[in-house]
């Protein structure tokens, strides 16, 4: 199972270089294609998890005025 991330990155926010570290920081890979960064769960998870992760990623990046868009496949 993984979960995509798509980031888009305001002009009036956080340089996307300061964007991109915080989210590798969180054990996410860039992704080079369709989306952004992409973490890999290495089984199912709970939604919970995925919910958690969300959270997490959000909280990390409060401040920077930057947008995400969540995709999970099994």
């Amino acid at each position: 199972m993984e979960t995509f991330v798509d980031v888009y990155v305001s002009a009036d926010g956080e340089k996307a270089s300061v964007i991109f570290k915080k989210i590798n920081e969180m054990g996410l890979k860039y992704h080079i294609g369709e989306h952004d960064f992409i973490y890999d769960w290495k089984g199912i998870a709970k939604i919970s998890d995925e919910l958690d992760l969300a959270d997490k990623i959000q909280s990390k990046l409060r401040g920077t005025a930057a947008i995400l868009k969540f995709t999970t496949i099994r």
